[in-house]
């Protein structure tokens, strides 16, 4: 009994130490964010520590991490402060660098542009006034056949809806007149009886 009281404690203790691991990491996390500059909020504390969200709202935690979060939003950040002259020179140097660069990539743009519109206009200049003409004629003789083979497939189509119509009168009539047989024949035999 007394070998199973002593695992269950050092089960308990491993706990406890995982625990305060934990929370000091959290802690250290809210200290590194806060140093940093960066914008302080549970989650974030949660995933650079790597614990639990459930963690960094545990009581002595959730505390150390809304007093923080108060100094954040009392003291300015490094961001909105004055930056040191070479940082400063530094953003202007690579701002100047981005402009130049974007200036050169629109100089190349437009002429990338001025050469495509250049080459489009010498093809069609290539094709020449005849060759357009030639190609108009051939589309003009294609259109007015496949128009002679409309005409022609409405005109069939026409007969034949006719000769459906007098099928279909014909059927009609061949019904009836089967009718009128089979009645005259079941007459018959019931008049000679």
């Amino acid at each position: 009994m007394t070998g199973h009281i002593r695992s269950t404690d050092g089960m308990h203790a491993a706990r406890r130490t995982d625990s305060e691991r934990k929370r000091q990491r959290a802690l250290q996390a809210v200290s590194d964010l806060e140093t940093a500059g960066e914008p302080i909020t549970f989650a974030t504390v949660a995933r650079r520590a790597g614990v639990s969200s459930w963690l960094v709202y545990a009581p002595g935690v959730k505390e150390t991490i809304q007093a923080a979060r108060d100094r954040q939003r009392t003291t300015p950040t490094p961001a909105s402060s004055v930056l040191p002259e070479r940082a400063s020179a530094g953003l202007r140097t690579d701002l100047a660098l981005a402009r130049a660069e974007i200036t050169r990539l629109r100089q190349e743009r437009d002429a990338l542009r001025a050469g495509m519109q250049r080459a489009l206009g010498a093809q069609l200049d290539t094709l020449g006034r005849q060759d357009v003409v030639q190609r108009i004629d051939e589309l003009t003789h294609h259109n007015e056949r496949l128009l002679g083979e409309v005409d022609t497939l409405t005109a069939n189509r026409d007969v034949l809806r006719r000769q459906v119509e007098e099928l279909e009168d014909d059927l009609a009539a061949a019904r009836t007149s089967l009718r009128r047989m089979i009645r005259s024949e079941n007459i018959e035999p019931t008049a000679m009886s």
